[in-house]
């Protein structure tokens, strides 16, 4: 199978078919394909080992009794085709019944199509891409665990990023983050943005060399949990744990806002959080009241920021990727989450990541928090990494790698303070020195920031940053010099 050219002949297929109209439709079109798929290959596997497994589907609309082309007559395409997947197909898996004991890896084949639609109009084409799908062979193991290049190369494909800062997380980045948490089979991680499961994915590649026994694969079907908001990255999603052995991923369609945060229980809460939460994006007056009124943001990160410290169990570990704008924000919710994350929570790290790191679908600025459920912080170190040597930018064929990452993996096991041209590229900060810059956290910044193209919205993001970042700077300034002020009289 050649992975790398699959999508492309897909999506080149696709291109001739009225139905569908840009990436994001082509991407939809594959996605609930593949999911048929990779299912059926499952339920083959369920089957085989359980003689007592009764799948939900009915025989006709199984894809091994319609999907394959047997190179006969009764391959069905065309119109014939077009009618199965509109008329019986996607009615069928919208309204099979289930019930609260129906199990989970039956329940997804419902799930999964709830938001689904079939957008090819050209009976010919849907079958060839149909033909295309299945060169791959999810019977075998080594062409199962390359799918993940599949979902690489789709979201390459992506020219834009959607809506309210969505991006999507370079493998390097999870796998680096995967690498300091040090996941441990038994933990439970949870990531409540999950998106197409980077994170979770990359947890269990990094779990997989633990499993010794049965326990131990019992431990690690049981091991993540995600939320995700939007059909297609859901369906992405619920296909990659399936891919990874998953059999019932804890995989859920809904908004991870929208409980009330107070509402929580001990048995909803994880020994890991694991995140890129959408940023940039603002949220319902409804959905704001499910946090304590000094919590409540206009921004996504930061809601998304109390959920996870709600939702952290005692001595539980999180690694979340936030923008820059949290570091100094100095609104009241800002400041409050920061001090709530400062006060109760153990912020022992964060790694300032350089510009591009998302590209091409953004420039803004990010940066990794480490923390830890354990007790107040005491002090937090703070580490700059710079751009490797040779690169001026990452790009969409100049990616971050997780070698970039060694110069920070070196520091991490060794800590000390480093400074660069008068400038302080890693300190620790005490928990004092914090709460006397206000909780500004934007410390072991960037000395030479040189001047690039953005689009126009990563602009405006840009320039409201600084803003916000000036202001922040005068707001501190003004109040040492009343304080001067008061002082002297």
């Amino acid at each position: 199978m050649a992975v790398s050219n699959l999508v492309k002949r897909i999506q080149d297929i696709m291109r001739n078919d009225a139905g569908v109209d840009g990436d994001a439709q082509r991407i939809s079109q594959m996605t609930w394909m593949f999911f048929l798929k990779v299912y059926d290959a499952k339920e083959e596997e369920w089957e085989f080992y359980d003689e007592n497994y009764k799948s939900l589907i009915p025989d006709e609309l199984k894809w091994r009794n319609w999907a394959v082309d047997d190179h006969t007559t009764n391959t069905i395409t065309g119109d014939k085709l077009l009618d199965l997947v509109n008329n019986k197909l996607f009615p069928t898996l919208k309204n099979l019944e289930i019930t609260a004991d129906t199990p989970l890896k039956q329940r997804i084949a419902k799930y999964v199509f709830e938001d689904a639609q079939n957008y090819m109009k050209d009976g010919i084409l849907l079958r060839q891409v149909i033909n295309v799908i299945n060169e791959i062979d999810f019977s075998e193991y080594k062409e199962r665990h390359e799918f993940g290049t599949i979902y690489e190369t789709i979201l390459k494909s992506l020219q834009s990023a959607g809506n309210a800062g969505e991006f999507y997380t370079p493998r390097a980045v999870t796998d680096f983050m995967v690498q300091m948490i040090n996941p441990k089979l038994g933990e439970s991680v949870a990531d409540f943005a999950c998106g197409t499961g980077g994170f979770l994915t990359s947890t269990l590649k990094y779990l997989e060399p633990q499993k010794k026994s049965a326990e131990d694969i019992d431990k690690y079907n049981n091991t993540i949990y995600g939320i995700e908001k939007k059909p297609m990255p859901y369906l992405l999603c619920i296909t990659n744990m399936l891919i990874h052995d998953v059999d019932e991923p804890k995989i859920y369609h809904m908004n991870s806002l929208e409980k009330n945060v107070r509402d929580y229980k001990e048995e909803d809460k994880f020994d890991i959080i694991l995140m890129n939460p959408p940023y940039g994006g603002s949220e319902k007056d409804a959905v704001k009241n499910n946090f304590p009124a000094d919590l409540r943001s206009s921004e996504t990160a930061d809601l998304f920021m109390d959920v996870i410290m709600y939702r952290l169990k005692k001595n539980g570990r999180c690694a979340v990727i936030i923008p820059d704008g949290f570091l100094f924000g100095e609104d009241n919710a800002k400041v409050a989450i920061k001090a709530k994350l400062i006060n109760e929570f153990n912020l022992h790290t964060i790694i300032r990541m350089p510009h591009s790191v998302f590209s091409p679908y953004t420039s803004i600025t990010t940066n990794i928090l480490f923390f830890d459920n354990t007790h107040p912080t005491e002090k937090t170190w703070v580490y700059r990494m710079d751009m490797p040597e040779g690169y001026k930018n990452f790009s969409k064929t100049k990616p971050i790698q997780l070698e970039h990452f060694k110069p920070v993996i070196d520091w991490w096991n060794n800590r000390k303070e480093i400074v660069e041209e008068n400038f302080p590229k890693a300190k620790c900060y005490s928990k004092k020195e914090i709460e006397d810059l206000h909780y500004n956290l934007d410390l072991c910044g960037y000395p030479h920031v040189e001047d690039e193209i953005l689009e126009p919205k990563d602009l405006i993001q840009q320039f409201r940053e600084k803003r916000d970042s000036y202001n922040a700077e005068m707001e501190r300034t003004l109040a040492k010099i009343l304080e001067l002020l008061d002082e002297d009289n």
